[in-house]
């Protein structure tokens, strides 16, 4: 985090906390990302303190990342903090200040870029100012904290992107069983499936180098004697998968829940014909078992917020939402 930034954060930082914890005790301390572009990100309220401060970041992805498979290629993120009790004037008018701080910087307008800010769910207060500046939400972060039923959310799957449309019991014939390292084949044909069906919601997009990248980590998940990579199995036939990475892999998305260690459920998906079968919910609860038995104390996934399929399913797993990503492609269509 830059001087620039570091100066003005820490006036607002107690008061987003206290607001924070009031709204979603799940969510963390806030806390600024590791680097920034150093641009002054600042609205003063009454008396010329702070009112609202943004971080910016600028991030483009390589030829032979995943991440580049969820989302355009060059990304403008912004992390928001506002104090004060009018958050979506305060937010309305940062999002101001970062729409012409856009302007200036040369590719913004480009077609394979976006503006992306990460908001909390339950903080309604800025869902106006964000829509009022042309930003749409898509990808979800939600959580389920293990051993708890009652998350009272809508959640899942960027992460455990696509499962079955309804609960119900396997039928017989059904065969659960954990991966190996020579399910990798499986594993990637599957994955690919999910990025593809994810794909009809506008922020996945299936690359040329996505089957390459996405082999590179299915080869991650299925190392090691235990892996937390189920294949549900019939005649012989795989027709669906839930993936996971143990604490250990998942510290890239850690910090954004209060509680610790988290899990990331990465992939979750059932066959078209398979589902309504209960399948998915079967397949969840094998992998919830490997995560409550190693102590994990929440896990995280990422879904596609208008997604039919997701959504209802991993609410009915225990997942809720925590955080929104909201987006204006291209970057510089932000108003």
């Amino acid at each position: 985090m830059s001087a620039v930034a570091r100066e003005t954060a820490g006036s607002v930082l107690p008061a987003v906390t206290r607001r924070w914890q009031a709204i979603d005790p799940l969510l963390p301390l806030p806390s600024a990302p590791e680097t920034d572009c150093g641009a002054r990100l600042v609205v003063t309220g009454p008396g010329g303190q702070p009112a609202a401060v943004g971080v910016c970041e600028h991030w483009e992805g390589g030829p032979e990342e995943l991440d580049l498979a969820w989302g355009a290629a060059r990304r403008f993120q912004l992390t928001p903090w506002t104090a004060g009790p009018d958050t979506g004037g305060a937010l309305d008018q940062l999002l101001s200040v970062w729409r012409d701080h856009l302007a200036g910087l040369p590719g913004a307008g480009e077609e394979d870029t976006a503006a992306v800010v990460t908001w909390p769910c339950r903080d309604i207060g800025g869902v106006a100012a964000l829509v009022r500046h042309g930003l749409a939400p898509f990808a979800v972060v939600a959580a389920r904290m293990t051993g708890s039923q009652d998350h009272g959310g809508a959640p899942s799957a960027t992460g455990a992107r696509d499962a079955d449309a309804a609960a119900g019991t396997p039928r017989e014939g059904l065969r659960i069983r954990r991966a190996g390292p020579a399910d990798i084949e499986t594993v990637v044909r599957l994955g690919i499936e999910v990025i593809r069906f994810d794909a009809h919601f506008a922020d996945v997009i299936d690359r040329p180098g996505t089957a390459a990248a996405l082999r590179r980590e299915a080869a991650a998940l299925l190392a090691g004697p235990e892996c937390w990579t189920w294949l549900a199995e019939r005649d012989g036939n795989a027709i669906g998968m839930v993936a996971a990475q143990r604490p250990e892999h998942a510290g890239w998305i850690a910090p954004m829940v209060r509680l610790a260690p988290a899990a990331y459920l990465m992939f979750g998906f059932v066959l078209p014909t398979e589902r309504a079968d209960g399948i998915g919910s079967a397949l969840a609860a094998r992998l919830h078992r490997d995560i409550e038995a190693a102590g994990v104390a929440v896990t995280l996934l990422h879904y596609e917020q208008t997604n039919p399929l997701s959504v209802p399913f991993w609410s009915r797993q225990g997942y809720r939402p925590l955080w929104t990503s909201w987006e204006a492609k291209p970057a510089g269509t932000l108003r």
